[in-house]
């Protein structure tokens, strides 16, 4: 009588792992991905034509198997997140590895929780966190300062430029992850990414004209590797991985489902260094124990938080 239930149980925690590992795996190497692509596509255009084939293939699959998802969606607010999220936050993180090295990126990126945190203390729920959140804010904050005062230790000279994109890439992600907070319901999910893809393809697409990107772009000269790195981006960086994280969502703690933000940048710093002879310092190891504790007070909050 109990052997379905426990089957069922063992089941869904064995999705509930391999969800985990999707993103933790597939999330880190994006990074060496777009530095790959970055080789022989424009920025801007690389990111566009992600966004463009990754939407373009979600809605298909939306239109034929469930149209009805799109009845009922906040178009306007789901429209900001495309602009925040997928043009700034990708955007300007691609455009920035130009300068910033691939590990590097992501190990910045992963303090994401904290700057959510603080952006919804002061300008959306205006709720002070705890004593715990604030300690890991400054902690991670520190990780993120020692970063940026070295970095021309790591990438041979100091790039202003891509730095500040970078770092407004983080705030866009950041405030993009506010606005879309609860959004939707599990069953919308899926039409609201699509949404967000498709109108961050077309800023992006935008973007790319006024950079010069599509004039840049010329497919005859195109690598093989950027061309399948690029693939990868789109089929798994924005589909696969993204749609395990959405359910994750709906079957583990937003704590649980966000500890991604401590993986991806080992992940990515290690193929970064073995891929891209990319260079880890002793700032580069004092920055990933700062940043990643920091994440971790944030993200570990204990029963009283929230």
């Amino acid at each position: 009588m109990t052997s379905a239930p426990v089957t069922e149980h063992a089941a869904n925690r064995a999705g509930v792992a391999m969800a985990l590992a999707a993103i933790y795996l597939i999330w880190g190497t994006t990074y060496l991905a777009v530095a790959l692509v970055l080789r022989t596509i424009p920025p801007f255009a690389s990111s566009a034509l992600r966004y463009i084939f990754g939407g373009g293939l979600l809605l298909v699959w939306l239109l034929v198997f469930r149209r009805q998802a799109f009845r009922g969606l906040p178009m306007r607010r789901l429209m900001a997140a495309g602009v925040l999220l997928v043009a700034g936050g990708n955007g300007f993180s691609v455009w920035a590895q130009q300068g910033v090295p691939s590990g590097i990126a992501a190990l910045l990126i992963s303090s994401v929780p904290v700057f959510v945190l603080l952006l919804n203390w002061l300008l959306f729920a205006r709720r002070a966190p705890d004593t715990r959140s604030l300690v890991g804010i400054l902690v991670g904050m520190c990780g993120v300062a020692v970063i940026v005062a070295h970095m021309h230790t790591l990438s041979g000279a100091v790039r202003a430029p891509y730095v500040i994109a970078l770092l407004a890439a983080m705030l866009c992600w950041s405030s993009g992850t506010l606005v879309t907070r609860g959004l939707v319901s599990a069953s919308q999910v899926g039409a609201a990414t699509c949404v967000q893809m498709i109108v961050g393809a077309v800023l992006l697409s935008l973007m790319a004209l006024v950079h010069g990107d599509w004039h840049r772009l010329h497919p005859a000269q195109v690598s093989l590797t950027s061309w399948l790195a690029l693939a990868y981006l789109t089929v798994f960086g924005s589909i696969i991985a993204l749609s395990c994280f959405l359910w994750l969502l709906t079957q583990v703690s937003a704590q649980k489902a966000t500890t991604y933000a401590l993986v991806n940048p080992l992940v990515a710093l290690l193929l970064g260094a073995l891929v891209l002879g990319e260079k880890i310092t002793a700032y580069v190891l004092l920055a990933i124990v700062l940043i990643l504790a920091g994440v971790a007070l944030v993200l570990f909050q204990g029963p009283r938080a929230r």
